[in-house]
């Protein structure tokens, strides 16, 4: 299997390269830096570099606080960080203090095909690495085993349907991948018995990187301003929609408005470039056009990185990918900024993260979209419930606190020479 994707990937080098290009009419990626996504653009620093791999939006802003344990521990140390969409390439630099932005380096990650890997390697020859839940790219390891570069797989996760394909179309493939990493460190229990089950070995106890990120920030001056232009009008948050959501949010809140007339409903859609479309169909204003929220029921929030505004000016928020068979966005985000959620029926993607809010507490769940307008009716006209569910979710996200000063100190034991860090 090992040989087959390893020629695989080589031949496949005309079609990848099609499909970068493709990718930059969809303003997926950035065109200047396409030959980092063949290995080029090496420029490693003096000293211990430590290389994490995120690869979107999520893993990214789950690192953080490692990075910042990290450093805490190791001064001196550099780190590359590398994604692979452009989102999370946009939204790292927003992210990273002063002190932390100096020791960061930002690189795409190189598609699976050897001799990119190779050269991504060779400029880059990271002390040890560490990916973060699912990457798992064959070629990529085996260059990192045949250099002795130190591997590490944090929040590492297997979904059911992922263990499946493995154990029964790859069984050896993946147990000499596994095998590979000197740490791994599953994302919950339930993940871990999947990756024994695959031949992991060296498992660490099970957290959750994401538990423990650091809430959305949000700009004090545009909060203010915001606050100003909404008033005392409730508000209902869709946050990080798809397609299919926003016409099931807008329905609910022409349902709503008998009975709540003020209400002002924000869609802050997963894809900006979809603000347009969306403030099209509901005739409401665009932030992404510069417009403030008027005197109209919605309003379309289509910028990057300000989630935490509309978060903090919510007073009940639903989480998007929810309401249609998308899987659900990050509930984790509402939890940490204290903003009472509700949760459509479909929350795979975040089984145990849901798990643990509605066992705490923490949460609504819906049994279907229909029952959205009932839901947030019954949240604004008794406080006291949508505050019992910010106390629950708190204690969930309270839960991880130490573990990116855990995971920082095991990450430091796998590098050359590590410097002296305290727990």
């Amino acid at each position: 299997m090992s040989r087959i994707w390893h020629l695989a990937a080589t031949l496949a080098v005309p079609a990848l390269r099609w499909n970068l290009r493709r990718r930059v009419r969809l303003g997926k990626e950035e065109a200047a830096r396409l030959p980092e996504r063949e290995g080029h653009g090496a420029a490693r620093p003096e000293g211990r570099l430590l290389w994490l791999h995120a690869a979107s939006v999520g893993e990214t802003l789950a690192i953080l606080p490692l990075l910042d344990a990290l450093l805490a521990r190791d001064p001196a140390l550099s780190f590359l960080v590398t994604t692979g969409t452009a989102t999370s390439a946009q939204l790292l630099p927003q992210r990273l203090s002063g002190e932390l932005g100096a020791r960061v380096i930002h690189r795409y990650v190189p598609l699976d095909v050897p001799p990119w890997v190779a050269r991504f390697l060779d400029g880059w020859r990271p002390d040890a690495a560490c990916l973060v839940e699912s990457e798992l790219w064959p070629n990529l390891l085996g260059a990192c085993a045949a250099r002795g570069i130190p591997t590490a797989l944090l929040n590492a996760r297997i979904s059911g349907r992922s263990f499946r394909r493995w154990r029964n179309f790859g069984p050896g493939l993946i147990r000499r991948l596994l095998g590979g990493f000197s740490l791994i460190v599953p994302r919950s229990a339930e993940d871990a018995a999947r990756l024994t089950a695959l031949g992991a070995r060296r498992l660490a106890p099970a957290g959750d990187l994401k538990l423990a990120a650091d809430p959305l920030p949000a700009d004090p001056g545009k909060l203010a301003e915001l606050r100003a232009a909404i008033g005392a009008r409730p508000v209902l948050l869709a946050a990080s929609t798809h397609p299919g959501e926003e016409e099931l949010v807008l329905a609910a809140a022409r349902e709503l408005a008998p009975r709540v007339p003020d209400l002002l409903t924000i869609i802050v859609p997963r894809h900006p470039e979809r603000g347009s479309e969306i403030a099209a169909a509901a005739g409401a204003p665009r932030r992404g056009a510069g417009l403030p929220p008027g005197e109209g029921p919605a309003y379309i929030a289509d910028t990057l990185g300000e989630l935490g505004l509309f978060y903090r000016l919510a007073s009940v928020a639903l989480v998007g990918g929810s309401l249609i068979r998308h899987g659900g966005q990050n509930p984790l985000e509402a939890a940490r900024l204290g903003c009472p959620m509700i949760l459509g029926p479909h929350m795979e993607n975040f089984a145990d993260a849901t798990a643990a809010l509605l066992a705490a507490g923490g949460a609504r769940q819906l049994p279907d979209a229909a029952a959205l307008a009932g839901v947030v009716a019954d949240m604004l006209s008794h406080p006291e419930r949508a505050a019992g569910l910010v106390a629950g979710a708190t204690r969930v996200v309270s839960a991880a606190s130490d573990l990116p000063g855990r995971l920082a100190v095991a990450l430091l034991d796998l590098l050359p020479g590590k410097a002296a860090g305290k727990a």
